[in-house]
């Protein structure tokens, strides 16, 4: 069974980084739907600075690639995502300080931590049409999932059915909120690149020879 150690987070963020490049346009699409149209760009700039933070220093833990990250975004990252990705990814390194491996039940404190840092952050909750609602519904399904790699499994596929969820919602958050009864209809980008994320935990964990 693959370990979720610092090895695995550095792949993770590796691999986020290459998912949201390769989606930089979709999630660009998304967010000029309702937003601002910035949320592809900002993300793959933060997630950039953080793959050439890696090339300089490799994290010894899995909560020191965690805290590399939030330093990252809240750094590169305009608008709302950088403060809110960064404070989740904060939250959820303090969440496994101290831990050399993840297994089920701390793949589930990690991403609890990382949405209620979100939530703390956004003031959201679910069902406004924010990332919370692939987060809470990923945070929830790692629980009692099982081994470490069976709730990130969880979690992923519950975040991406939370993604798809915020199709029909009218936003009650953020800019999309302005649009009112005009925001149903759309993907909220948030919680797509978070599911997008997610997923690739999924797959830094499975795919052994990616580093």
């Amino acid at each position: 069974m693959p370990e979720l150690d610092a090895v695995w987070a550095e792949r993770w963020l590796r691999e986020s980084a290459r998912v949201i490049a390769e989606h930089r346009e979709e999630l660009i699409d998304l967010d000029r739907a309702i937003g601002d149209g910035d949320h592809g760009e900002n993300m793959d700039r933060g997630f950039r600075a953080i793959v050439a933070k890696l090339d300089e220093e490799t994290p010894d833990s899995v909560a020191a690639a965690l805290k590399l990250a939030a330093m990252m975004l809240m750094s590169k990252v305009g608008g709302a995502a950088g403060p809110l990705y960064g404070t989740a990814y904060l939250r959820a390194s303090t969440a496994v300080s101290g831990a050399d491996a993840l297994d089920g039940s701390a793949v589930a404190a990690m991403l609890t931590a990382g949405r209620d840092g979100i939530v703390a952050r956004g003031k959201a909750e679910s069902g406004d049409k924010t990332m919370v609602d692939a987060w809470t519904p990923a945070a929830e399904a790692a629980q009692d999932a099982g081994d470490g790699v069976a709730a990130l499994s969880a979690a992923a596929d519950a975040a991406e059915a939370g993604a798809q969820a915020t199709k029909p919602l009218v936003a009650r958050k953020g800019r999309a909120s302005y649009l009112g009864e005009r925001s149903a209809g759309h993907l909220d980008p948030g919680a797509v690149s978070s599911a997008y994320i997610l997923r690739a935990a999924v797959t830094a964990a499975t795919s052994g020879d990616m580093a």
